[in-house]
C-alpha cells in the first residue's frame, strides 16, 4: 500500500459498535471488547420477582455508527478505488441469558449465576468496498459466566430503599474468528469484567439505577493480518505478535417513574466508557488509543406480571473518541420461572 493509505490504516482499521461483536484490534485505536452499554438499566439492582430461573432475551440494533479518530474527528479511510470516505458501520445482534438466584445465603446476600450467548445476526459496512475495515459474517459471540452474590432490599418505612448486586463477570474467547477480518463475532482473548448494580428509591416511585464495571483484558495473539501491517508501518521495531486492548471503566445510568403502579415506568437512561490505560502492542504501551464514549436517550420496562417484563431503552451517542459514534436501540424481555 502506498503512504496515504498506511496514514489511514494507522487512524483506524475496526469499529466497536455494540456488545455483541468485537472487532479484531486496530492500527490506532478500537482496541476493546464486546461490553454491556445500556443494556440495562431500570431497577437494575435486584431480581424482580425473587428467587429461581430467568431468561433473558435481547435484541440489539446499533445504527449510523460512524468511525472517529482520538479527537472526535470523522475518519477518512480508504476505498478499492482508492477514495476516501468515511466509514459506518450498523449491526443487529442478539444475546441469550439465563440467570439463576438461589435462595441459600451467602456473605449476607444470595448467590447466583449468569450464563450469556451473544450471537451477531447482521454486520453492515458502508462503503462496501473498504479497504481498512472488513466483516466476518454473522455468528455466535464470546460466552459469558458470572457468579453472583444478590443482597435483599434495605426497607424503609414506606417500601423499599435500596438493593444491590456484585458480580464476577468472565468473558471467554469461544466466539467466531478469523484475523482475515476487522470485525468478528468473537473477541479472540479472556477478559474479566466484573461489576457492581443498584437501585436506591429515592421516592416509592422514583428509582434511580446503576451498573458499574471494571474491565480487563488479556492478549489477543492473533490480531489482524491489517492491523498487523498497519502497526508495522508506524513503528517497525514491533513484530506485533500480540496486542492487548487497555483497562476501562464503564458504567449504565437511569432514573425513572413508575408511571402506572406495577405496570408502567418511564425514565431517561445513559452510559458511559473510558479506557484508562493504553493499549500495549508486544508488551509495549502504545500512545493514542484510548477510548471514549457517551450516550443517552429515553428508557422504560412494561410489567406484564412480576414474572414478565418487556424492556425498550434507545440512546444516541456523543463525546466519543477512537471509537465509532451512533444510536443503539434495544429491545429486552425477561421471564421468572
Amino acid at each position: 500500500m502506498g503512504s496515504v493509505i498506511a496514514n489511514a490504516l494507522r487512524s483506524a482499521t475496526t469499529c466497536m459498535a455494540c456488545i455483541f461483536f468485537q472487532p479484531s484490534l486496530p492500527a490506532h485505536a478500537y482496541d476493546l471488547p464486546p461490553v454491556n452499554l445500556g443494556l440495562t438499566g431500570i431497577m437494575d439492582g435486584g431480581a424482580p420477582a425473587g428467587p429461581g430461573w430467568y431468561f433473558q432475551q435481547y435484541i440489539q440494533h446499533y445504527g449510523q455508527g460512524t468511525l472517529l479518530d482520538g479527537n472526535g474527528d470523522e475518519l477518512q479511510l480508504p476505498t478499492e478505488d482508492f477514495t476516501f470516505e468515511k466509514h459506518k458501520v450498523e449491526v443487529t445482534s442478539a444475546l441469550t441469558q439465563l440467570v439463576f438466584q438461589s435462595d441459600k445465603p451467602l456473605l449476607g446476600g444470595k448467590w447466583g449465576v449468569d450464563f450469556i450467548l451473544p450471537s451477531v445476526l447482521n454486520f453492515d459496512v458502508d462503503p462496501d468496498d473498504s479497504l481498512a475495515l472488513q466483516a466476518n459474517s454473522g455468528g455466535l459471540g464470546d460466552i459469558l459466566i458470572g457468579p453472583f452474590i444478590q443482597w435483599g432490599p434495605v426497607m424503609g418505612p414506606k417500601g423499599p430503599r435500596f438493593m444491590h448486586r456484585i458480580e464476577m463477570e468472565m468473558i471467554f474467547p469461544t466466539g467466531k474468528y478469523s484475523d482475515r477480518y476487522e470485525l468478528n463475532p468473537g473477541s479472540n482473548h479472556f477478559s474479566f469484567n466484573p461489576y457492581w448494580a443498584g437501585t436506591y428509591f429515592l421516592r416509592p416511585r422514583w428509582t434511580t439505577s446503576w451498573r458499574l464495571h471494571y474491565l480487563w483484558n488479556d492478549k489477543n495473539k492473533d490480531p489482524s493480518m491489517r492491523t498487523r501491517a498497519a502497526i508495522q508501518m508506524s513503528n517497525s521495531d514491533l513484530p506485533v505478535d500480540d496486542i492487548r486492548a487497555g483497562q476501562a471503566v464503564h458504567a449504565n445510568l437511569t432514573s425513572s417513574y413508575e408511571v402506572i403502579p406495577k405496570r408502567l415506568r418511564l425514565g431517561i437512561g445513559g452510559y458511559a466508557l473510558r479506557q484508562i490505560t493504553d493499549t500495549e502492542v508486544d508488551g509495549e504501551d502504545v500512545k493514542g488509543r484510548r477510548e471514549r464514549v457517551y450516550a443517552v436517550g429515553p428508557v422504560g420496562v412494561y410489567h406484564f406480571s412480576q414474572d414478565t417484563h418487556l424492556f425498550l431503552n434507545a440512546y444516541h451517542e456523543f463525546g466519543t473518541e477512537n471509537r465509532s459514534e451512533g444510536d443503539r436501540f434495544v429491545l429486552r424481555v425477561v421471564h421468572h420461572f
